[in-house]
């Protein structure tokens, strides 16, 4: 072996200092690890940094990793030890995934430990839980504002008990999740107090300007996020005697991350997280963490080198604990934050897939496959150990990031096609069957989102008939198929298994009036939840439908989040169909969009290495007629196999 770099053997010092304690294999361990992701560590904090001393920065980290480790209690450490030895546990067809509200699922962190057989029910092995971190009082987007990082809401719990519920699902093969908001704070936090309070220390922390000359020369690259309630990025705040950058709302301080007295900040938060029992980190708004004049403030490479550094620290101190990227970007910006290049592999661990989602609603809507086809298929290829989290809709809006050049090149006009979904899913085009609600029309640009739960957009809430309600049924399973059957990891919103309208009185609650997203975001009622069982009731079947998809997904290897898909594009134009190639033996995804018979080619069944084909979800064999179709009745959703001879 070479001489290491002067850089490591120095952190292998500080090491080896805040190690003394702990025993010689537990000592070389560490230290193994550190040689092994030294390099990655050094180089995302060039990336980042060029101008600082790196290696001094470095060993900071290294230092605060050692000493966490020391911390780590002894099941997460044999926890490590299994991630490290099967590192594509995440990418198990046997994952499944759950979002929620603490409050809204279960009440509190300890009423989610009550709630395990509803989500042992399910198959959930992946569970988000979103914000429960300590925010501002009133009004707070949901808990994205936090106020202190290192405290739980006190109306879910505290500390010791969200410790103790990750250690009750461990005990039960499911990961918690949980989010990291990256981009901001809240103004009551620590650090802005501090900046208001007059410490340079902590003004460094954040964007601040004396004037409006840059706010203004940034505001001509800037998209407005929150247009309605938070319009422009800046805020004066009259403590702080300046303009302070607020991407989302006046109340949330976005950090300054050229600053690398942050990163270290949330190196430290991090760790501390992980030291809880919690395996994913969701790091949220991580597209918008660096900012550049002249451009847009989102995607900008030096994010990419940040998570590369931070991933390093955790992969030193607890690789259990692994990165998800919140990044809501257009689908070319996508793939990287699964890392490409020299990031391949050295970033985010999971990413969420956008672009499926926005395209399963605008099949579903249009009744016609060919922009998705030529959308999914033109998505880079994700690096072996990327994985997608798939769903078809989450706890925020849906904004229809249809890419203009996809449209294009299949004869549609971009800002024509979102302004229709946009009216389809709030219900105002004719013929339309769903119930969405309009959130943040931005009249300037024409952008209108959707909010709205599965039942109430795919118009399952609002069916009246037998037939309407078995063809609304029939397009919520379809959905979920396609998400469950992209590989990845499927993710459920919570809600949506037990077909729960949009809440006629989501404004109700104190500080929800002005967002409408909280009409999708409900609480699990008692009678919905004991309906779960119950195949007469909507519930009922929905649950089970859902239950379904994870058990039949379970026992497929070609799922796996790490096998090739391809996207087959001369078929039928109501027709989605995949090839997963996997050593085990190909899938052939088929989904009918549509409400009427869709054919076929029986022939693309033995093109994709499949001779004596079986549809794993309906267990029932595939046969082609005498035209050589098949054919696909209203939205079926297949997933074929090789069948026994």
């Amino acid at each position: 072996m070479g001489q290491s770099p002067p850089g490591l053997l120095a952190a292998q010092d500080a090491a080896s200092r805040c190690l003394g304690g702990m025993s010689a294999a537990d000592q070389d361990t560490f230290l193994l690890r550190l040689e092994r992701w030294w390099e990655d560590l050094v180089a995302g904090l060039a990336g980042a940094y060029p101008d600082h001393d790196v290696d001094a920065l470095a060993v900071r980290l290294v230092e605060l990793a050692a000493r966490a480790y020391t911390e780590r209690d002894p099941e997460l450490r044999h926890l490590d030890q299994r991630r490290v030895l099967r590192p594509d546990w995440l990418q198990q067809p046997s994952m499944f995934g759950y979002a929620c509200y603490t409050e809204r699922f279960a009440g509190s962190l300890r009423g989610v430990a009550d709630r395990l057989g509803y989500l042992k029910d399910l198959g959930v092995g992946y569970l988000h839980l979103m914000p429960l971190l300590q925010p501002r009082e009133g009004d707070n987007d949901g808990g994205y504002a936090v106020q202190d990082y290192r405290t739980v809401r006190p109306d879910l719990g505290t500390v010791d008990d969200l410790r103790e519920l990750t250690r009750v699902l461990r005990g039960e093969g499911i990961s918690l999740v949980l989010d990291l908001v990256l981009n901001h704070v809240a103004r009551e936090h620590e650090w802005a107090a501090r900046a208001r309070a007059g410490e340079e220390r902590y003004r460094a922390y954040f964007h601040v300007f004396p004037d409006r000359e840059l706010p203004d020369a940034y505001e001509r690259t800037l998209p407005e996020v929150f247009p309605d309630f938070a319009p422009g990025n800046f805020t004066w705040d009259e403590e702080l005697r300046g303009w302070v950058w607020t991407t989302f709302n006046e109340w949330q301080w976005d950090v300054n991350w050229s600053n690398p007295e942050v990163l270290v900040e949330y190196a430290d938060i991090i760790l501390f997280l992980a030291n809880l029992g919690v395996e994913v980190l969701r790091l949220d708004a991580i597209a918008f963490t660096w900012k550049r004049l002249g451009t847009s403030c989102q995607n900008q490479p030096e994010v990419h080198a940040l998570t590369q550094a931070l991933r390093a620290v955790a992969r030193i101190a607890c690789p259990a604990t692994v990165f998800k990227a919140e990044a809501i970007v257009g689908p070319r910006d996508l793939v990287q934050y699964l890392g490409l290049g020299t990031h391949a592999g050295r970033v985010s661990d999971l990413a969420y897939h956008n672009s499926l989602m926005v395209q399963v609603w605008s099949m579903l809507a249009a009744g016609n496959t060919v922009l998705a086809r030529h959308a999914l298929a033109a998505l880079p290829a994700t690096p072996p150990s990327g994985t997608w989290i798939c769903y078809v809709r989450c706890h925020d809006d849906i904004g229809w990031a249809i890419d203009d050049a996809d449209a294009r090149a299949v004869g549609l006009d971009g800002f024509a096609h979102r302004r229709f979904l946009s009216d389809w899913y709030a219900g105002s085009f004719p013929g339309s069957w769903a119930r969405g609600l309009v959130f943040q029309h931005n009249r300037a640009t024409g952008d209108k989102r959707i909010s709205g739960t599965a039942a109430s957009l795919t118009g399952l809430a609002d069916a009246v008939t037998a037939g309407a309600q078995n063809t609304a049924l029939a397009r919520v399973f379809l959905a979920h198929a396609v998400v469950a059957g992209w590989g990845g990891i499927p993710v459920v919103w919570s809600g949506d298994e037990l077909a729960i309208p949009n809440d006629p009185a989501w404004a109700s609650e104190p500080g929800h009036e002005d967002d409408n997203r909280w009409a999708h975001r409900p609480r699990l009622d008692a009678r919905r939840v004991a309906d779960r069982v119950d195949l007469r009731t909507t519930a009922g079947k929905v649950f089970q439908g859902l239950a379904h998809l994870a058990r039949v997904r379970a026992g497929l290897p070609q799922l796996h989040a790490a096998a090739d898909s391809t996207v087959l594009l001369d078929i039928d134009d109501g027709v989605l169909a995949t090839v997963r190639r996997h050593p085990s033996g190909p899938l052939v995804g088929v989904y009918n969009v549509t409400d009427s018979w869709r054919p076929f080619p029986f022939a693309r069944f033995a093109e994709a290495g499949i001779t004596n084909p079986i549809n794993a979800l309906g267990a029932h064999a595939v046969y082609g007629g005498e035209d050589g179709q098949v054919l696909l009745s209203p939205y079926a959703a297949w997933w074929v196999v090789e069948g026994d001879a």
